[in-house]
């Protein structure tokens, strides 16, 4: 079975506002104005793909890492919509996860109209199905 992209984004520069905002203000400085362009690059270029078996989050400007994640490993998942964020319509994903090296991703400012929460659930619901894969929580 080859492995198909569902969705691929990145963050909303909403989550950069403020931060373009005072950039604007001060932009006489001209160092502020780096300070934008650099916060702008590191969220264009923080890119996020769900495929049908992984999440893979992928950071970097001129140097990549790429971090992949197996939908079965998926314990819950928990939106997050700060009230600033629900005026521009955009939400915080957090993944719960059994997974060691990353017990929690968090995908910030995601568009809402993308769906990526539910889109991500029914997927591991799907990959835990053809897996035969059970989550046990032992305490």
């Amino acid at each position: 079975m080859t492995e198909e992209t569902i969705w691929r984004g990145t963050s909303s520069q909403m989550k950069n506002l403020g931060l373009f905002i005072l950039s604007g203000l001060f932009c006489w400085l001209i160092v502020p104005i780096f300070i934008a362009l650099a916060r702008y690059l590191q969220t264009k270029n923080n890119v996020f793909e769900l495929t049908n078996e992984r999440l893979k989050i992928t950071e970097g400007v001129f140097s990549k890492v790429t971090e992949t994640l197996e939908l079965y490993r998926v314990k819950d998942i928990e939106v997050r919509q700060p009230f600033f964020y629900r005026m521009l319509s955009v939400e915080n994903i957090q993944i719960n996860t059994s997974d060691l090296s990353s017990p929690v991703i968090l995908l910030e400012a995601i568009p809402k109209a993308v769906g990526l929460a539910d889109k991500l659930r029914n997927q591991v619901e799907v990959i835990r199905t053809q897996k035969q894969v059970r989550e046990i929580d032992l305490e």
